[in-house]
């Protein structure tokens, strides 16, 4: 490789300034955050790291450093943000190679925690408990976030608009930042994150009939600053009360998902009603599940094998 002044850069010095050209401003800032965490953990592990010097084998002591303090999943974040800054530094013809190529994810044992989601009957069991009132309150809101596997700050920024009453659909254009002070309109998480999802007739009715106070453009369950905390709390009571494992408002959307899974929905519409980017994200999001009903299929399948009687001939 020739040497120049660019390839004499430090990693860090070039990730710095990647993420400052392709990430700021493109990218939500609690996902810009992420890079730059990223960015101080590079910094931390391989400061004298150059671009001249990025191999297979540097970049793999560079992953086997971080993966000693993190889980493998957090490590594959970590991996997948350099591994972006990386092809486009072979694409500038600062490396020749791509050191990311086949590269081997590590990781310490990931920490049990707690059940991401609920089956249909435990929802059902926390449905029954829910306080549905005639204005709204978050008691709406777990319902709602049940049934359509909203983001919590996309059904934050929900307004009668948002509802075509008509045609049951539900329309994703916007976030609400109820991490800042101030609030506010944001946008979505990605480009896929806006999208209109079709929604089962009663819930249309009972959103309408909710509404019908508020001005098409008015906050439904937006009333001064909102604490993600609280929502849980209530979720925490609701959960313990209809004697089911406790969940947080997110692990709703995973409930969601997962439904429709079991239901033999396919990856593909599950991925466009939840907004993700690629089919692959909800592949990857929710393998355990589809694992688990391949082994069902696979008993399944062998169950009726077993049914298929031949007569074997002696030789």
């Amino acid at each position: 490789m020739i040497m120049n002044k660019r390839t004499s850069q430090y990693f860090y010095e070039y990730f710095s300034e990647w993420i400052k050209i392709y990430k700021l401003g493109a990218v939500r800032p609690v996902t810009y955050q992420k890079y730059l965490m990223t960015l101080r953990r590079l910094t931390e592990l391989s400061p004298n790291l150059k671009i001249s010097e990025l191999d297979k084998r540097s970049y793999q002591t560079l992953l086997n450093d971080y993966a000693k303090t993190h889980e493998r999943q957090t490590t594959m974040d970590f991996h997948h943000h350099l591994k972006s800054a990386i092809l486009d530094a072979v694409d500038e013809g600062l490396l020749t190679i791509d050191p990311t190529r086949k590269v081997v994810i590590k990781g310490k044992a990931a920490v049990k925690r707690k059940k991401k989601y609920l089956s249909q009957y435990e929802l059902q069991s926390l449905m029954k408990n829910l306080s549905l009132t005639d204005s709204p309150n978050w008691d709406w809101l777990i319902l709602l976030i049940s049934k359509t596997g909203l983001r919590f700050s996309e059904a934050l920024a929900l307004t009668p608009n948002d509802f075509d009453f008509c045609t049951h659909k539900l329309s994703i254009t916007k976030t609400w930042n109820y991490k800042g002070p101030e609030g506010g309109f944001m946008e979505t998480k990605n480009s896929s994150s806006k999208r209109v999802i079709p929604i089962d007739q009663p819930l249309a009715i009972n959103i309408e009939t909710l509404t019908k106070n508020l001005a098409t453009d008015e906050l439904i369950f937006v009333r001064g600053r909102v604490f993600n905390s609280t929502v849980n709390s209530r979720l925490k009571y609701l959960c313990k009360t209809a004697g089911v494992p406790v969940i947080s408002i997110h692990s709703l959307r995973h409930t969601h998902a997962s439904l429709l899974i079991f239901a033999g929905v396919s990856i593909a519409s599950i991925a466009k009603r939840l907004g993700h980017s690629s089919a692959t994200t909800t592949q990857e999001t929710y393998l355990h599940i589809i694992r688990e009903l391949e082994n069902q299929d696979n008993d399944k399948i062998m169950n009726h094998l077993s049914t298929l009687e031949v007569s074997i001939k002696a030789l």
